[in-house]
Parts: structure tokens; sequence; C-alpha cells
């Protein structure tokens, strides 16, 4: 297999469909809150999907499939799509925060990632209820409402500002980072969960966050977050500092200045003891 070259107005062309996708997308997510007539549950509790998130997708793979009729699709509700094998793959988040959006707490947004050869190369993430914007393509920066972005220049753990989430297995699974959480918190100057992922990615693009690392996640929640976060200057990998894989569910994301920092205290959470002589 040959390996693809993509040039800067390739990248720019994907990026303005993964844009409209999003905005369009967007619309739908912000005319519907508090209107839900339909939340259900999937295969874990609090794993919830509604009638927007199947609204918002519908209308993401209509808008990729006009322009790219024989791409790979992977998206959160309908799994694979595609009409022909492709080293093109959209991952599709079409209402990250779904648990937030079905109580009406406006934290969510849609994620739109290209992942070619398996490489995340494009991310378009739409905040509807803050009007959020953030753009990214390889090699081109990362923006918000059109305006560059750069992470943090948070140097140290302690006087970090951090992010997580739990999977929805935590329940079943004594692997659900409540110990990390617990651990980080004593660490830093606080750990946030906002319940998107995405978000969380942008958030620590933009410098709002210095760092986020979860365990649980998907291809579709972080294709899109992952280019943002690199492009503006971040740096991405496997707990542990090894190059991401997608497929694990795992991912360490940083301003790049504590990265090995808060990977040695994910490492050492499994040994420590945060509640000894203080309780």
């Amino acid at each position: 297999m040959s390996k693809i070259t993509e040039s800067e107005q390739e990248l720019e062309a994907f990026l303005d469909i993964a844009t409209e996708a999003v905005l369009s997308a967007g619309i739908i997510l912000q005319t519907n809150l508090g209107k839900l007539k339909n939340v259900q549950e999937k295969g874990y509790t609090g794993d919830l999907v509604t009638e927007v998130d199947k609204k918002s997708e519908e209308e993401i793979i209509r808008i990729i499939k006009r322009h790219f009729p024989n791409h790979f699709i992977l998206a959160e509700e309908s799994g694979e799509i595609a009409s022909t094998q492709s080293e093109y793959l959209w991952a599709v988040d079409p209402l990250d925060g779904t648990t937030n959006y079905a109580h009406g707490y406006p934290i969510a947004c849609v994620s739109v990632g290209l992942m070619i050869e398996g490489v995340p190369k494009i991310g378009a993430i739409y905040n509807p209820f803050r009007q959020e914007l953030f753009r990214a393509a390889t090699g081109l920066g990362a923006t918000l409402n059109r305006q560059p972005i750069k992470v943090s220049l948070t140097k140290q753990l302690v006087t970090s500002l951090l992010v997580s989430g739990f999977a929805y297995d935590r329940r079943s699974t004594n692997d659900n980072n409540y110990k990390e959480f617990c651990y980080l918190t004593h660490l830093t100057q606080g750990v946030r969960r906002s319940g998107s992922a995405a978000l969380d990615l942008t958030d620590v693009a933009c410098g709002r966050l210095d760092g986020y690392w979860e365990r649980g996640i998907k291809a579709w929640d972080i294709a899109a977050g992952v280019v943002i976060l690199q492009e503006a200057g971040g740096k991405v990998t496997a707990y542990d500092q090894s190059p991401l894989v997608i497929e694990s569910g795992r991912i360490l994301a940083t301003n790049g200045l504590i990265h090995r920092e808060l990977s040695d205290a994910l490492e050492q959470t499994k040994y420590a003891d945060i509640f000894k002589d203080k309780y």
C-alpha cells in the first residue's frame, strides 16, 4: 500500500467539510436542548443516546458522503459506514457529552475528525452553547473561532489544573480511574470532570487546562481533539509516553511541559495510599 501524501490544499478542503458538518450538526444540538422526548440507555448504566444524537449523526454523515462517498465513516451510533475500502476514516461523535445534554446541562459538542491511514490529520469540534469552533489540520496550526491557539506554559504538576473522566463501565471494573483522579487531585491545583473528552482536549489546546488523561475512550471521542491539541503545541501519548494507540482506549494529553511528570504520577498511583496518615 502506497503512503498517501496530502497537500496543504487537500487538508484545507477536508477541514472545510469537517467544519461544515460540525456547524450544521451544532444547530441541531442548540435548537433541541431541553426538548428531548426519547432518552435511552445503551450497553452500560448511564450510557445514554437521544434522538438528537441520531439526528446530528445523520446530518454529519449526509455531508461527508455528499463530498466523499467512498470514504469510511466510524460514527458512535451507526458504527462503520463505507461503500468501498478507503484509507480515509472519518471519526464522528455527533453529541459528545450526551449525559450532560440529556439533563439540560450545556457542556457538549460535535466532534468530527479524519484519520488518514490511521493517523488523525483533521479535527473540527464545535460547542454551540459557547459558540466555540475549534479547527486544526496537520501542519496548519490550530484555531478557536479562526484565531490561533496555543497550550499553556505551566511547567510543574503542582501548579497545574487537569481534567479527566470516567468510562461507562466504571461500576463493573476496578480499573475505573477513581484512584488516579483522587491522587492527582492531591498533587495539583485541581482535577476537573467535564463529561466531554473532545472539550477536555480543546481546553488543554487553548491553555485553559494543562493536562488530560482518560481510559475507556473511543476513536470518535478523541480523533479530532488529538489533531487540535498537537497543532496547538501539545503532546499526546499513551499513559507511559509511548506512541498513542487510539484503539487502546487510553490517552495522556498535556501542554508537553508536564507530560513526563503526569505520566510518572499515573504510574505511581498503583502504589500510592492517598489517605494514609490523613484520616
